[in-house]
């Protein structure tokens, strides 16, 4: 599974041919959350709640970002990096 950013601790990833809806993998010790890329909504999982805002921080920022490289995944192709959150 790639890591298309790292930041605090956290990593962000996506998987090839991933099931929808369109989503990232944020990771941070021995949490993990699948976000959904339109809401931002957790699906599954949980971070801790500091964590949680600096993802959701970030994948505001870079949320067309976070849609091409979803669109790259899914035609099994490798996503593009994303730049951390500063």
């Amino acid at each position: 599974m790639p890591t298309i950013s790292r930041f605090y601790g956290i990593l962000i990833q996506m998987y090839f041919g991933d099931h929808v809806p369109p989503h990232f993998h944020a990771l941070y010790a021995e949490f993990e959350a699948l976000i959904d890329i339109q809401t931002f909504e957790v699906i599954r999982g949980e971070l801790p709640t500091r964590a949680m805002a600096l993802v959701l921080e970030w994948a505001q920022q870079h949320r067309d970002e976070l849609r091409k490289d979803w669109e790259l995944c899914v035609q099994n192709q490798l996503p593009a990096k994303i730049s951390p959150l500063a």
